[in-house]
């Protein structure tokens, strides 16, 4: 692998994750985006209260996220082998983190409705 291409990552992640289970998670963080990309434009103002509430989600989603990626790949905390694999799992838990916001924040806004700020 000397080349780091898109193509390269698209089928590292499918390796990783199996070809259905990946594709399945694009198209729900695609959908997702949209969603919040909707409130956003409809509200024209972020919800300070619904802001607060997506950011307590945050732990809840770097922990779901690490343990998602865990399972999935039939690994272990004891698997870790060095830095990079601290970095990557830290990542991991990041993207979890601001994905639970995101989605927190989004199905607030869709079940409660713009006038409830």
């Amino acid at each position: 692998m000397k080349d780091l291409t898109f193509e390269t990552l698209i089928a590292v992640f499918e390796e990783i994750f199996g070809g259905g289970l990946f594709w399945a998670m694009v198209i729900v963080a695609g959908l997702v985006t949209a969603a919040y990309l909707y409130v956003l434009i409809r509200d024209r103002a972020l919800s300070m209260r619904k802001f607060l509430w997506a950011q307590v989600s945050m732990p809840f989603g770097a922990v779901a996220a690490v343990w998602f990626v865990l399972s999935v790949t039939h690994s272990h905390l004891r698997d870790m082998g060095g830095p990079v694999d601290l970095i990557v799992l830290l990542g991991v838990a990041v993207l979890g983190a601001v994905g639970a916001a995101i989605l927190v924040y989004t199905a607030q806004s869709l079940i409660r409705g713009e006038g409830a700020r």
